[in-house]
């Protein structure tokens, strides 16, 4: 015993506390103070962030990369197949049939054909988007004469004394849209001199068999490279998008087309000009 306080020496320990609840304990202290001011924004904050957060993790290597890319492919896959049970209502199937149907009668040979509904047009829209999508066109010109890159482009030498050879001057036509700056010239790598830019293309429409001088809205392909697709590079073959709104063509729905493609038929570099043939 403490001869001071008279209690045993090894007295017994206190009982346990209690563990803390580890449930509603959010949902409790929300109830009785409230949410923060800015909690909704945070949480839409945080949600939004989702898809960087993915990506990060999409980096991991390991098995902790390979549980990870499971667990994302069984996300994936039940998001398709949710996606194609909500997509079944647009398949072919017969058209509903009508009680009182003696007006449009089918004769009794051609009862067992199915009467396609709408979902023959969306397909051949779907296909017609992916077509475009993909570059692919019914083209006049299927096959184009490979240009060499040295005769695109002519070497420039810069510096005090003409060692630097990393410019390029474009030799060929090409399009800039109006909102296009240059870059200071000492940093231009790539110049497109002014009197090879061209903003309008003759295109002939071949069911009516008309020229039309419109205006170029775009390079949308060129066949010999990507890199002279994205500097407008114009030659033989490639596709340009054309403002054909002056023609008045209209849509299945009634809507006036505004751009439609065009294939470059002649060598513009040479004649001074840009002859096309429009793709209907």
């Amino acid at each position: 015993r403490n001869l001071a306080t008279g209690t045993p020496l090894h007295a017994a320990s206190p009982p346990p506390r209690p563990a803390m609840p580890q449930g509603d304990y959010i949902e409790l202290a929300q109830k009785r103070h409230g949410k923060r001011l800015d909690h909704d924004e945070k949480q839409r904050k945080f949600e939004a962030r989702a898809g960087r957060r993915r990506s990060a993790m999409a980096k991991l290597t390991g098995i902790k990369g390979k549980i990870y890319n499971k667990q994302r492919f069984q996300e994936k896959a039940a998001l398709k197949k949710t996606i194609r049970e909500h997509s079944q209502r647009d398949a072919k199937g017969r058209a509903p049939e009508e009680k009182d149907a003696k007006e449009g009668a089918v004769p009794a040979y051609l009862l067992d054909r199915e009467v396609q509904t709408r979902a023959k047009v969306l397909s051949n829209t779907v296909k017609q988007k992916r077509k475009e999508k993909a570059g692919k066109w019914d083209v006049p010109l299927p096959r184009v004469k490979p240009i060499a890159q040295d005769e695109v482009f002519r070497v420039v030498k810069t510096g005090k004394r003409k060692k630097s050879e990393w410019k390029r001057m474009v030799t060929k036509a090409t399009f800039v849209g109006d909102n296009f700056t240059r870059k200071p010239p000492k940093f231009e790598r790539f110049i497109r001199p002014m009197g090879m830019r061209f903003k309008k293309a003759h295109v002939t429409h071949p069911e009516l068999k008309t020229t039309f001088c419109l205006p170029i809205l775009a390079v949308k392909k060129n066949p010999q490279s990507q890199m002279y697709t994205q500097l407008g590079v114009m030659t033989k073959g490639t596709i340009i998008e054309v403002n054909v709104s002056e023609l008045g063509l209209v849509t299945n729905t009634g809507k006036v087309v505004w751009g439609k493609y065009a294939q470059v038929t002649n060598n513009p570099e040479n004649d001074g000009c840009i002859n096309a043939v429009l793709c209907v």
